[in-house]
């Protein structure tokens, strides 16, 4: 399990000061959440930190009682296969 800090557009991992995995997001007009990247280090791939970093942003909506629009194909692809994430999907 990743140490996954809180942004206030993303959530994150830092290693020695720099931004080794993120997930980024904004707000719409109907003030859904609008997933807009995800980035993984090459040398943190395979470890599960994309889902980990995405988790905590299905966390953040299902608490904030709103919806999550993925523009991130990763998040888009992840949200659609995991069926405990269809609570917060909107397809678009």
């Amino acid at each position: 399990m990743a140490d996954i800090a809180i942004g206030d557009h993303s959530f994150y991992v830092e290693k020695n000061g720099e931004s080794e995995a993120y997930i980024t997001f904004t707000h719409d007009n109907d003030s859904n959440i609008v997933i807009e990247h995800t980035y993984v280090a090459e040398e943190l791939g395979g470890q599960g930190i994309g889902k980990e970093l995405l988790a905590n942003v299905v966390e953040k909506a299902r608490a904030e009682n709103k919806k999550i629009v993925p523009q991130c194909s990763y998040a888009e692809k992840q949200l659609k296969k995991h069926e405990e994430y269809h609570d917060v999907l909107i397809t678009v």
